[in-house]
């Protein structure tokens, strides 16, 4: 499996590039900004993007869905239903934090962890972990772990911004995320790679040697 991370848009959320060499399908994780260079890196590899599976619906991690389904109008976009309140209100998202709006982003299909996919070279299983929204979900795509504002490198994502609890994110961490696969690749939202291993150990929240 190909894995691209561009971190885009007005304070560097990531969007990642799935890519399988054999079908030549492409997904998406998130759909931060630049559609531009995300096309161009799809490019590059000769890949068919066939769909975006939002981890949660803050602005950072969506002001690109509308850009880039303009190139791909076939492109299915995917997120939990606990979010449409968000994706509905961006602006005041937006607004919030100084940032130019964008139009609502375009929602093909709400999903939740019982949700199935059929999508060429990929095998995605949906964790629904809230906490830093209500809807939050991670992606464990092929093993490897896209785990959006939820879990970061030895820190986790706010609990105080629209649909933040704090109790819910640590019942979601210590129990959907530090139950996998402790070898298990973490791609956050923001920020650089990490393990469910390593997390177990250093998160400065849950880990076992945690600070707080």
């Amino acid at each position: 499996m190909i894995v691209k991370k561009l971190p885009l848009g007005p304070i560097g959320a990531n969007t990642y590039i799935l890519g399988d060499e054999t079908s030549k399908k492409a997904i998406l994780i998130d759909c931060t900004g630049d559609c531009l260079e995300i096309k161009k890196a799809l490019d590059n590899d000769n890949l068919n993007l066939v769909a975006i599976f939002l981890t949660h619906g803050h602005f950072d991690h969506v002001l690109g869905v509308n850009d880039i389904k303009k190139i791909y109008p076939d492109v299915k976009v995917y997120i939990n239903k606990e979010d449409e309140v968000l994706c509905q209100n961006i602006a005041v998202q937006c607004a919030h934090f100084g940032i130019n709006s964008c139009d609502v982003p375009k929602i093909d299909e709400y999903i939740d962890e019982n949700s199935k996919f059929d999508i060429s070279g990929f095998d995605i299983k949906a964790i629904s972990t809230p906490g830093h929204s209500k809807g939050s979900l991670c992606y464990l795509i092929n093993g490897e772990l896209f785990s959006g504002d939820t879990l970061f490198y030895t820190e986790i994502g706010r609990c105080d911004l629209f649909g933040g609890s704090f109790s819910e994110i640590e019942k979601s961490i210590r129990g959907k995320l530090f139950v996998l696969d402790d070898k298990t690749i973490v791609h956050p939202g923001h920020g650089q790679d990490t393990s469910i291993a390593y997390e177990i150990k250093h998160n400065a929240y849950f880990g076992e040697n945690s600070r707080y």
